[in-house]
This record gives C-alpha cells, structure tokens and sequence, in this order.
C-alpha cells in the first residue's frame, strides 16, 4: 500500500489535486481511498459526492471520507484523558495538577493521523490519498508523533502505577505507530502544491525544509494553476496573459534553483470552470500525470546525518535543502543538536561516537549544514 499526503497553503487547490490523484489511481485499476484531514471539508464538493468520517464509494475503486477531527476528540481523547488524570490524582496529584498534565495541544491533529492510519490499515486500499489541511496545520501534524514522545516522557515518573503505565503505554504505541508510518520513505511521501507565485513558492521552500528536518519523505511539487499556453491568445489580453506567464515560468525557475532540484515538478493549466465532478478531475489527472504513474516521484532520499572525516576531528553533514536566504541557528542541547531552520526546529541525536566530541561551528553548502565538530583527545 502506498500512502500519498498533498498539503500546501489554503487555497492553492490541493484538495482538487489530491482528489484528482486518487481519480487517476482508480481508474487505473487500483483500489483507492481519498481522505481529507482538512478542517474545510471540500473534498465531498471536489468529488461531487457527499461523504462522511467512513469510506463511501464515489465511483468504480474509488472510496472517499472527511474525518471530523472534533468528534474524534469528544470520543478519543476524553475517554484517554479521563483515565489518566483520575489515576494521577489517584496517586496524591492535585487534580487541578492532574487535568493540567492531560492537556494535549494539538491532540486534534494527532487524532486525524491515527484515523487515517485505521482507514488505510482496516480497508483493502491499494492507495491512500490524503488531502491534509493547509501548510501550518499540516507541518504541526506531521512533527506531532515525534514532539508527544517529550509529553510521554513527563509522565514516566507515575509510571509504577499501574493503571498510569497502561495508558500511558497504549498511548505511546499509537504515537510511535504514527511516526514509523510518516517516516516510511517506501510507503509514505508528501506532495507538495503551490501556485506560481513568490511568497506561496517561499513558504514550499519552507516547508520542504521542516519536513527533511522532521525525516518525512517530499517525492515532488505540483505547480497549480498556470496561464495557459500562448497558442491561443489573442486581441488586448495577450500582452497582460504574457506578462503573466512569463512571471510564472521565472517562479519556477527559482524553485528548480532554490532546493527542488532532482524532484519531479509537475504543472497544471488554470481553468476558467471550477474542477468539480469525476470528469473534471480525470481531466486534470491526464494533465498531471499523462501515462506515467500518479505514485511515481523523485524524494531525493539520503540519511539525515552523515560523517564526514576532518582534520582535527570530524564533520557532521545535515542533509538539508536551504533556500540562500535562510535562517540557520544550531546548538548542542546533551547528546543532540538543535537546528533551527527559519522557525522550523527539530532535536538530532548525535550518534553515540561523537557525543564527547565538542561543537565548534559550522556552515552550509549544496546538500545542508556542515557540522565541525573537535575531538576531545
């Protein structure tokens, strides 16, 4: 099974992308489930067929379903929540103190995560294409599973009680379930949408970086709503539609230039109609795709530490893409570096032979940070 993510920011179309990937892998032949995590709810109206939090058949091996994060909490997360703060207060915490250790900010999130992995785990999907909701809320999704294993961790102390390990366990085994899956470079990629524009292709630069910090797989870049092609362009708007484009055409210029390089960048026409209905979206897929395979991309997978020998000691290289403007601070925290990458941060485990070795500064190239670290004999 494979697992395909779009995200982008709010309004680029990646509900209509995802809906029409999942229309293409259908009508190939293989069995396939479009889901949106997406607080908006617009696929049922891309799909042009109304759906609710379980897979309902829009048409010959295509299922599709809305998750409704806010019911999941209601029913999930209470139930959980309930269970720990009774049995923390249980053991003498304040309960005031009890109900606060429970609260889990972006729980929501998490909840959608586990509900598409029941969806993709209990069916007979070939495919999973999830629409998830705009860049923000998506990357806060995506490096959940990794930031709730700190949470867990604050409540290891009550672990001698029974009933608090039992939760807290089941819990963490969710947890650590959800990130193998993101972290699966085999079964799981994202693909990212965007419109031709500076500031949208700034923020995919962005998020291609938070998400090589977090491990999570980008196979390629859809470029949506480009000024159709010159062949039919005519009287007083030809000069204002070439303008237009060739402003486009420079945009991704500069994402080819600027961290994309080596993924597949594919582009699709604007539309004077809004793309609704099976139709419309098989359109767009043959746009996207032509013959090749909507599961095919390019990630540009490589670990994310490598060791490099130096005089002195040893570089450690980040395997990061960087835009030339970005914003780069690093910090030995215990055994692991901080890297902040433009407001993106993520904590990397030294390996445990350079642990005694000292941070002594660093710099970027090509392929991410170079890291020089000196050795302590």
């Amino acid at each position: 099974m494979r697992v395909l993510l779009f995200t982008g920011k709010g309004g680029v179309g990646k509900t209509t992308l995802a809906a029409a990937t999942g229309a293409c892998l259908a009508r190939r032949g293989r069995k396939t489930l479009v889901v949106s995590t997406d607080p908006a709810h617009s696929l049922a109206d891309a799909v042009g067929s109304p759906l609710g939090d379980e897979p309902s058949e829009v048409d010959s091996f295509l299922y599709g379903a809305q998750i409704d994060a806010r019911t999941l909490v209601d029913d999930t997360w209470e139930t959980l929540r309930r269970e720990l703060a009774t049995a923390l207060s249980g053991l003498g915490l304040d309960v005031l103190d009890a109900e606060e250790l429970t609260v889990l900010p972006g729980v929501d999130e998490l909840l959608s995560l586990g509900q598409v992995r029941r969806l993709a785990d209990e069916g007979p999907w070939e495919s999973v294409v999830v629409d998830c909701g705009p860049t923000a809320e998506t990357l806060r999704l995506l490096a959940l599973p990794e930031a709730v294993a700190g949470y867990l961790r604050r409540l290891s102390a009550w672990r001698s009680a029974t009933r608090v390990a039992r939760s807290v366990d089941r819990f963490a085994a969710h947890v650590e379930s959800l990130r193998a899956l993101l972290t699966d470079h085999e079964t799981t990629t994202v693909r990212l949408v965007l419109t031709p524009e500076r500031v949208v292709a700034a923020e995919t630069r962005r998020t291609l970086t938070a998400l090589a910090l977090r491990g999570i797989a980008v196979d390629g870049v859809v470029v949506n709503r480009m000024m159709p092609s010159p062949g039919w362009w005519r009287g007083a708007a030809a000069s204002w539609l070439r303008t237009r484009r060739a402003q486009q055409e420079q945009v991704i210029e500069e994402l080819r230039d600027g961290g994309l390089t080596g993924r597949t960048l594919r582009t699709v026409e604007h539309r004077a109609v809004e793309p609704v209905g099976m139709e419309a979206l098989l359109e767009i897929a043959d746009e996207l795709y032509g013959k090749a395979s909507p599961l095919v991309g390019d990630v540009g997978a490589a670990p994310l530490l490598e060791t490099v020998e130096a005089e002195g000691g040893v570089c450690l290289r980040i395997v990061l893409p960087l835009a030339k403007d970005s914003t780069v601070r690093l910090a030995r925290v215990d055994d692991d570096l901080a890297v902040t990458v433009d407001g993106f941060r993520r904590l990397v485990a030294l390996p445990e032979a350079l642990r005694p070795y000292t941070l002594t500064g660093a710099e970027s190239d090509a392929r991410g940070l170079l890291v020089h670290l000196e050795s302590p004999l």
